[in-house]
């Protein structure tokens, strides 16, 4: 098969806070898909990092005491610090403190500036500090004046900045839209840039003067550079797109343009609608998905630190602690609010699911499976064939059922659709579970006449878990590779096609029992 290129980024954390259940989900999502692509054996390129500029940054700074440079440096130590502790596999952390983002921005800003895109001019309005985003007087009088994130007043303002023409791109942005229908997903956000599209697009700005702490403006230092601007340039900066004779350029550019830009549903109109318009001006490829999930509430409320439901990394470990980090992973993906509608968290709802999904499902089917080969067989797997023949059971071909499985999981792992992806898999444990108690191994253990039945049952059923591990590998990656070790079974190598091949399993080889997922109370 050959390569191709996968490049997944998350929205790059502002330090003005310690990272939350939003932050882990979304970059947890991202691993989830560069794993799967590893294993399908793409070219896979996966980015996060931290947003450190900004007025906030600074005002946080100064009631600490503190320089931004300090402040931003603890806050994207704590961030760098979850890639390891969720198992995360990015392969380059960004901070927009870099001096090679630095650099490039403000070559890309020049570009911008060169073109005459980028202009001096007044801006009076509303200004939401939360955000850092700029408001007309109709969208501030449409949101009652407050900030639809965190409810709080917007600002009155007036500033000379330098404007980017958003507005000459506005048809350049429908047909966009138009003629590129999975540009944002899902449905329902696409649908709501839509409807705000049809409105004027209005110019933004690309700097502004009542801080200090940003990129100057490289024909103006009086100037900063917006935040949102200097941010978003990350995806492009990463990849040395703004320095073409660096060696960063020269083993990166390869990767652009982005696969999925992963992201919260609060910040899409910057992704899917300025972001284009900026990468049109630079005449840069455009990401092939801005894919914006929703949010998190706890408990039937919306996160608050004052209600007490608020799912910081504290609790997050204790979950982790109790049920198993591949526990978290699988719940916070498969319950997560990937599609157009929020997820709420609840305790009870979280034991439910690992009871019914890892403790019954995958941990009690690899247990019965391993217990039997060791109970009958010593722990030595049988061959599945006698007389040179494959036996076979009525009602299950287990080739052909693992095959679609595997065709399913790929196109739906290609597609973000990760909870569908992992929903394939867990389909194939349950009709292993389904196909023992039809073939009830059980019972033609106690005749000797059906040894060589009783031992094709157990080959293929464990056969098909370990296809199974394979395809919840992204998801669940330390039990699945527990799980294989203790069947013998061979690595995932850079061969997908051969690795996931019906025949894996060596007969003559050892297994021994797995309890994966214990019961907890």
């Amino acid at each position: 098969m050959l390569k191709e290129q996968r490049y997944v980024t998350t929205p790059i954390y502002y330090v003005n806070d310690r990272p939350h259940i939003g932050h882990v989900y979304t970059t947890t999502l991202c691993d989830v898909y560069a794993r799967s692509m590893r294993h399908l054996n793409h070219d896979v390129f996966f980015l996060t990092g931290t947003d450190e500029h900004g007025v906030k940054v600074e005002q946080s700074a100064i009631k600490k005491g503190v320089s931004p440079q300090e402040l931003a440096d603890i806050h994207s130590a704590e961030f760098r610090s979850i890639m390891g502790k969720f198992e995360l596999t990015n392969d380059e952390f960004i901070r927009t403190t870099d001096s090679e983002h630095t650099k490039q921005v403000q070559a890309f800003v020049k570009t911008l500036l060169d073109s005459g895109d980028v202009y001096l001019g007044t801006f009076e309005g509303w200004y939401d500090e939360g955000q850092e985003e700029y408001h007309t007087e109709t969208s501030a009088r449409e949101l009652d004046y407050t900030s639809p994130i965190n409810g709080k007043p917007l600002i009155r303002s007036s500033e000379k900045n330098y404007y980017f023409k958003l507005s000459a791109y506005q048809d350049k942005i429908a047909e966009l839209f138009e003629n590129n229908p999975t540009f944002v997903r899902p449905e329902s956000r696409r649908n709501e840039m839509l409807g705000r599209l049809k409105e004027d697009l209005l110019d933004v700005p690309i700097s502004r003067t009542n801080f200090s702490w940003g990129i100057p403006l490289p024909t103006d230092e009086e100037h900063v550079i917006y935040v949102w601007i200097d941010a978003l340039f990350n995806y492009i900066t990463a990849l040395g797109l703004g320095d073409t004779s660096s060696d960063i350029f020269a083993k990166r550019k390869k990767y652009w343009p982005a696969s999925y830009h992963i992201i919260g549903k609060e910040i899409l109109w910057f992704h899917s609608v300025i972001w284009p318009a900026v990468l049109m001006s630079l005449d840069l490829p455009l990401p092939k998905c801005v894919f914006a999930h929703s949010f998190w509430i706890s408990e039937g409320k919306k996160m608050s630190k004052s209600m007490g439901n608020f799912i910081d990394l504290e609790l997050i470990d204790s979950y982790v602690d109790k049920y198993s980090m591949d526990a978290w992973r699988y719940y916070i993906v498969t319950q997560g609010p990937l599609g157009s509608s929020d997820a709420d968290f609840v305790a009870e709802n979280f034991q439910d699911l690992y009871n019914a999904h890892l403790v019954n499902t995958v941990g009690n089917c690899t247990s019965r499976v391993t217990a039997m080969l060791g109970k009958y067989f010593d722990g030595v797997v049988q061959t599945e064939s006698q007389n040179g023949k494959r036996i076979t059971f009525d009602g299950f071909d287990w080739p052909t059922t693992c095959e679609s499985a595997i065709g399913a999981w790929s196109l739906h792992m290609e597609a973000f659709a990760l909870d569908k992806a992992i929903e394939s898999a867990m389909c194939l444990i349950r009709e292993v579970d389904l196909f023992i108690n039809e073939t009830a191994p059980f019972k033609l253990a106690k005749d000797e006449t059906k040894t060589a039945e009783l031992g094709a049952i157990l080959y293929q059923c464990l056969e098909v878990l370990r296809i199974a591990s394979i395809l919840l590998d992204p998801v669940i990656p330390s039990k699945m590779n527990e799980f294989r070790t203790a069947i013998s079974a061979q690595t995932i190598n850079d061969t997908f096609s051969e690795t996931i091949a019906w025949g894996g399993i060596k007969n003559g080889s050892t297994v021994e029992k797995v309890a994966l997922f214990p019961r907890v109370s």
